[in-house]
């Protein structure tokens, strides 16, 4: 066996330097990435008080790392500083002609504008308007106008092979309830059985439950259920513990025009309408008229759901709102955002789909902190602020850093993909100052990356 003594000097400086980086860590964060198995160079850190000159801890500070879900925080500030806080999209019904006596002689058309939050509720109140406006029978097709997006066609399977599952649903222009249908599950121990409903109206759709009860602990309650489509029929098997109470499924098992029709026909029935067509893809006329036009709730209003429960859904929507052109398209929207970037400082990242429910996203914990910073001064930090997770009390953030200084004073978004973990915000010290923090763990065995992360969090909130 050979021995090169260039080669050992350059390996013996490398792990100096990795030593090095490792000692320059504050001692619980140090201490939690060696108890969670974490090599200091699979981690990065970045630290400064907002009305600091320099970092106060900058590990791997600038190396592009997936920031998983904290990539929201991009796609947040974006949008409330290229669109305004009070921005909203609009949901138009048109019709060929107006009604008469009641009667929609033509067709009926949908045209969406990208809502994020176009949910059941209000989906409801837009088809309460029609009815008002004196819509009662329509005799033509309910037409779905989704131009204001062109997409290329989504896998919901491609991310993490898990089709049916909400959060792997696409952006649509015309989104309706997140596409989403949201199964409950009900445990009763007295008669030892699980009660399983639907509790979105949807016509025609048939849920057959098969599951049984038992009391195992509820940790990894969903990966006991077995999920099934068949045409119209939605099945559940498996088991269920009466340990976890009541609990919501949220599934996406059908594609949007068939989710849209077994919405719209439930609903439309139940506001005592007729409808004689079917439900299609299609574009609205030049000529077409409008019969009500339902603005959306104001985007900083949208973004606290986003941030608070990381909804990559919404977060899809507002990224493709982004896009300088319509139709929206993600390359628009990638560089749109890209250019916002630079005005910003900020270089080296890789965007995606603006949700971080992706492998290829990457940002630098510099960079983000660089951004977070900017946005502190900026005139929609108040809003940027209230849509974050509070430690200790709500959003992802609810069971988390409960216990010490952190608790209450920190704003911060997480982040969750397989071998990531990551949280990035603010965090308002003992002392009353306030600090940018991130953190972003990269480690494809990673065993416990929350630990350090909120290790990072605790120390800075005690200083």
């Amino acid at each position: 066996m050979s021995f090169s003594l260039p080669r050992a000097l350059a390996a013996l400086t490398l792990l100096l330097a990795a030593a090095g980086a490792a000692a320059a860590l504050p001692a619980p964060v140090r201490d939690a990435l060696r108890e969670g198995g974490v090599p200091p160079a699979h981690a990065a850190f970045f630290v400064q008080r907002v009305d600091a000159g320099k970092p106060l801890l900058a590990h791997n500070a600038e190396r592009p790392m997936n920031p998983a879900s904290v990539m929201k925080l991009v796609t947040a500030y974006a949008a409330l500083d290229l669109l305004g806080p009070a921005y909203t999209w609009k949901t138009e019904a048109l019709a060929d002609a107006p009604p008469a006596d009641g009667r929609l002689a033509g067709n009926l058309y949908l045209r969406g504008s990208g809502d994020p939050g176009l949910d059941l509720e209000r989906f409801t109140q837009l088809l309460r308007q029609l009815k008002n406006r004196g819509v009662a029978e329509i005799d033509g097709d309910l037409v779905l106008d989704r131009g204001a997006f062109r997409l290329p066609p989504h896998d919901p399977a491609a991310f993490d092979n898990q089709p049916l599952r909400a959060y792997n649903a696409g952006p649509d222009a015309l989104l309706i309830d997140h596409k989403s249908l949201r199964v409950t599950l009900v445990p009763d121990t007295a008669a030892r059985r699980v009660e399983v409903f639907a509790e979105n109206p949807a016509a025609g759709v048939r849920l057959d439950g098969r599951v049984a009860f038992d009391e195992a602990p509820c940790n990894s309650w969903r990966e006991r259920l077995q999920v099934g489509v068949d045409g119209a029929t939605l099945s559940l098997a498996g088991s269920y513990s009466g340990r976890c109470g009541e609990k919501t499924l949220h599934l996406a098992p059908w594609p949007a025009d068939r989710q849209v029709e077994q919405l719209f026909r439930a609903l439309w029935r139940e506001l005592g309408g007729r409808f004689a067509g079917r439900v299609r893809d299609g574009e609205t006329p030049a000529g077409a008229r409008l019969l009500y036009a339902h603005e959306s709730p104001p985007l900083a209003e949208q973004l606290r759901g986003m941030n608070k429960w990381s909804n990559n859904v919404t977060a899809r929507q507002v990224f493709l709102t982004l896009a300088a052109e319509r139709p929206a398209t993600p390359d628009a929207a990638r560089q749109a955002i890209g250019r916002w970037l630079a005005t910003k400082g900020v270089a080296g990242s890789v965007l995606d789909n603006g949700s971080g429910l992706s492998q290829a996203e990457r940002l630098s914990a510099a960079g983000l902190g660089r951004l977070l910073l900017d946005a502190w001064d900026s005139p929609v930090m108040p809003e940027l602020l209230a849509s974050l997770p509070i430690a200790g009390s709500d959003g992802t953030l609810k069971k988390r850093l409960q216990d010490g200084p952190a608790a209450g004073r920190a704003h911060l978004k997480t982040g969750y993909l397989d071998g990531v973990r990551s949280i990035a915000g603010y965090v308002l010290d003992t002392s009353g100052r306030r600090w940018v923090v991130v953190g972003f763990i990269n480690d494809a065995q990673l065993k416990n990356g929350a630990a350090p992360l909120d290790a990072l969090v605790r120390w800075v909130a005690e200083r």
